[in-house]
């Protein structure tokens, strides 16, 4: 699914806001999440799974093509850890999306 994917089943699953605000709300949603871990903390979406910081250290690489040393600087890489609920629906295979009728009943 891509954002714009995203964006569109929200606004259909939620017809009471404009797509504009739907889109809005996914930017900013996204956006706070990158500040957060520009700023070294934690994220974490219960049920989802948390997303982190992880710091490598300098390295000597090869370059697979010629095989010659390469320096790799330190880094800093988003890590994302799947939540026990994520995983165990992914597990379980695909499960049918409720229809935005079928949501309103419940």
């Amino acid at each position: 699914m891509t954002k714009s994917e995203l964006i569109a089943e929200l606004a259909t699953a939620n017809p009471h806001l404009r797509g504009q605000d739907v889109e809005t709300i996914v930017a900013t949603i996204f956006e706070e999440i990158t500040f957060a871990l520009a700023r070294g903390e934690r994220v974490e979406l219960r049920g989802f799974g948390a997303f982190t910081v992880k710091h490598r250290d300098a390295r000597t690489g090869r370059n697979p093509r010629t095989g010659a040393s390469v320096s790799v600087d330190e880094k800093s890489v988003p890590f994302f850890k799947a939540g026990k609920e994520l995983r165990l629906r992914v597990n379980a295979g695909k499960i049918p999306r409720a229809s935005a009728a079928e949501r309103k009943k419940a």
